[in-house]
């Protein structure tokens, strides 16, 4: 019984250990998420003008570029799957990867080849643990990304989209899948296209009524769209990893939420357990005590 005991103590000092790092983790999550959602809602004017400004030259310019031509017969398409590069985080990976598996299916009914780009180790160990392809993976930054990264990824992305059809690497359609923070409880993965350009989708999207302003093209509307939509893409990008930080931050906070009050009632149920036990051998120990006492006064009986 003594045994017993020393293991339901050391069960609870170990919980009780865990719980304090849980607890911890969770106090993190809170703070740096404060900032996530800040760094979110700042970019969204900048996305939402330049997407205004998107719409109104493809709009009233007329231009046949590059970025926003549909290709008559697509056969190609890539994919950038969004994750985070740590764990403890609940299902916030496994739900975007869901949301991937999902659009891929579609794709491939369409009749669609992938090319796979991931940002996140856990995208990319999901990836190399099937043994299955990627064009390219980004790592390291997926709770505070930066605009650097983001026009890095929007440029790999860029290039394999303007390659001519059959060109090694060549694609025809790109896609984003991503979790969109809705709030603290509320995330949602969420799949768009990027490529060619809808510049229609999204919270930072002009509103359906809204007018859009009327620009004048200098030198030329095909030099302005030249310049302007490898800005768009990238802003999207980068758009899209903000929410991203801080739907893993939130789901994070949530899970070490859920971690820490899961340690409590467990080092509950184990004191009281532990508390029965210690009983159970001292009751033992008093039986046996009176045992032993009336075993001793039945043999002196006996003699006499």
């Amino acid at each position: 019984m003594a045994v017993s005991l020393r293991e339901y103590r050391a069960r609870i000092k170990s919980t009780e250990s865990m719980k304090k790092i849980t607890r911890a983790m969770e106090l993190i999550a809170a703070s740096r998420i404060i900032k996530a959602q800040q760094r979110a809602t700042a970019a969204a004017p900048y996305a939402r003008e330049l997407t205004r400004a998107v719409s109104a030259v493809a709009t009233f310019s007329n231009v046949d570029h590059p970025l926003t031509r549909e290709q008559e017969n697509p056969k190609r398409a890539a994919v950038l799957v969004i994750t985070s590069d740590r764990g403890l985080a609940g299902a916030y990976s496994s739900s975007v990867i869901k949301e991937t598996e999902r659009l891929s299916e579609r794709l491939r009914a369409e009749g669609k080849e992938l090319d796979f780009y991931l940002a996140g180790r856990k995208a990319e160990a999901y990836f190399k643990f099937r043994n299955r392809p990627y064009v390219q993976a980004w790592t390291g930054f997926s709770d505070q990304p930066t605009y650097d990264k983001a026009a890095e990824i929007g440029a790999a992305l860029i290039e394999a989209f303007l390659k001519e059809q059959g060109e090694d690497g060549d694609v025809d359609e790109v896609h984003v899948v991503y979790t969109r923070f809705r709030s603290m409880l509320t995330q949602e993965p969420t799949a768009i296209r990027l490529l060619p350009l809808e510049v229609v989708e999204g919270e930072e999207a002009p509103e359906a009524d809204e007018l859009l302003p009327l620009y004048e093209f200098e030198p030329s509307a095909s030099e302005v769209l030249d310049g302007l939509l490898p800005q768009y893409v990238q802003s999207r990008i980068f758009y899209a990893l903000l929410q991203a930080a801080a739907s893993e931050l939130a789901a994070r906070q949530k899970a070490m939420k859920s971690a820490t009050d899961n340690a409590e009632e467990l080092i509950k149920k184990l004191t009281r357990i532990a508390n029965q036990a210690r009983q159970a051998g001292i009751t033992q120990e008093i039986s046996e005590i009176v045992g032993g006492v009336n075993a001793l006064a039945d043999a002196q009986a006996a003699n006499d």
